[in-house]
């Protein structure tokens, strides 16, 4: 069952670098320690200092507790403001998005092709 983690910060504080900052280097070293983990994040598109971070998750059980990863960047994120950290199931029959990483390494391909279709003519 595919399953997602999200967690939501809204931060108080007007150092955005620093906070940016911070959220970099620790999806960085998420990514350095759980490569396999699939995980997205997201600025607000008007609000500079609300942050997004999703977890997604594909297990034979569906889990109705965080993950340990999911507690330890809620956990970090907590000194700079508020935190919600929720779970969501998927629901079945969906289309996926245009940004699944499927699509766009297809779509990356694709283009390439053209790329090289072009450079020939």
């Amino acid at each position: 069952m595919r399953w997602l983690e999200v967690i939501e910060l809204q931060s108080a504080g007007s150092d955005q670098e620093m906070l940016k900052s911070h959220l970099t280097a620790l999806i960085d070293d998420v990514k350095k320690s759980t490569p396999k983990q699939a995980m997205r994040s997201y600025r607000h598109a008007v609000i500079d200092t609300d942050f997004v971070i999703q977890l997604c998750h594909d297990s034979l059980e569906a889990a109705h507790n965080a993950s340990p990863l999911g507690l330890r960047l809620a956990s970090a994120l907590r000194e700079f403001g508020m935190v919600k950290h929720s779970m969501w199931f998927e629901l079945t029959g969906q289309v996926p998005c245009a940004h699944d990483d499927r699509e766009v390494n297809d779509a990356e391909h694709r283009h390439s092709e053209r790329e090289e279709q072009a450079e020939r003519r």
